[in-house]
């Protein structure tokens, strides 16, 4: 949820990965590339809420609220569409690992928030294509290329130009969408680890670990929220939800590698909204590091096409 935001997630999002991926790219992608489109807008709408609440309510309980109308929305949707049933899994270890994966990285990035503009955390988020194909080696027992190591490695180059360590700009609040990045390649390759579950299962799953883990830790930062920050934090979850809605359903109609290019239109909605919102104008350093950083998950995209290809021939 890094927004990501969660969102982000995000492995493309967030749910993404349990999607089929056996249909035909071109089969009709239009509408749900669309569908994705709509979604970064939300995400990006989500992240300028949270942020305005880390003005004055911790990044823990900001995260918590964002969770408790995640809950409010998704588990009864659920569990009226599907019943009792919804909730059956097969996975309880890795929904619970995939659960927490997700907290630590919306807490994170939430905390990087409170110092850094929208843009460049959803910037610096975006590197976890690189934590992913590290991860699934180990974890997944992938065999990763050169191409894909190259592109990793200049998706990293374009977090450093982003960040710029030792430079007079740098925060070290820089480090924490970096961090949330990672926490969500756990989640996301937990979810690879369970592709046979439904979407909507390992959705409110990960929203019901989340809001338990969370409800542990929110007591030891509390602060009694103003209406005003409520209607920010109803805000806040709605947007973060139905992007998450909009990405499921996007996933269900057209494969993966062709619409995780899409998601990198988040960064144009942040940029939009933060100056909108905040007045924030990213530097030109921001700017280029984005794109870095957007050309290396679009080429990582693309090579996940040109091995699903190779493997469906060779099945």
């Amino acid at each position: 949820m890094s927004s990501s935001s969660t969102s982000a997630v995000a492995d493309q999002d967030h749910v993404a990965v349990t999607a089929p991926q056996s249909r035909a790219a071109n089969d009709g992608a239009l509408v749900p590339i669309l569908t994705v489109v709509a979604s970064t807008a939300f995400f990006a709408m989500g992240d300028v809420a949270a942020k305005m609440l880390t003005d004055t309510v911790p990044a823990i309980e900001v995260t918590w609220l964002r969770y408790v109308v995640f809950c409010a929305m998704v588990l009864p949707t659920v569990l009226l569409i599907q019943g009792p049933s919804a909730m059956r899994t097969g996975h309880v270890r890795l929904q619970i690992i995939r659960g927490i994966g997700m907290v630590c990285s919306s807490v994170l990035f939430i905390l990087g928030l409170r110092h850094l503009s929208v843009v460049s955390a959803s910037a610096i988020n975006f590197v976890s294509p690189i934590f992913i194909t590290a991860l699934s080696i180990p974890m997944l027992g992938e065999k990763i290329g050169i191409r894909r190591w190259t592109a990793a490695a200049v998706g990293f180059a374009g977090v450093v130009i982003v960040v710029r360590p030792g430079g007079e700009t740098f925060s070290a609040a820089a480090l924490l969408p970096m961090a949330a990045a990672a926490s969500w390649a756990v989640a996301a390759i937990s979810t690879r680890m369970m592709s046979s579950e439904r979407p909507d299962t390992t959705l409110a799953w990960s929203a019901l670990v989340g809001l338990i883990v969370l409800s542990v830790f929110v007591p030891f930062e509390w602060h009694t929220p103003t209406w005003r920050e409520i209607g920010l934090a109803v805000l806040m979850g709605g947007f973060s939800t139905i992007g998450h809605w909009l990405v499921v359903l996007a996933y269900r109609k057209a494969e993966v590698s062709t619409l995780a290019p899409f998601s990198y239109v988040q960064l144009v909605f942040a940029g939009i909204l933060g100056f909108a919102v905040f007045g924030s104008i990213p530097d030109a350093w921001t700017l280029v590091g984005g794109a870095i950083i957007a050309a290396s998950g679009l080429y990582t995209a693309h090579r996940e096409r040109v091995r699903a290809r190779g493997e469906r021939r060779r099945s």
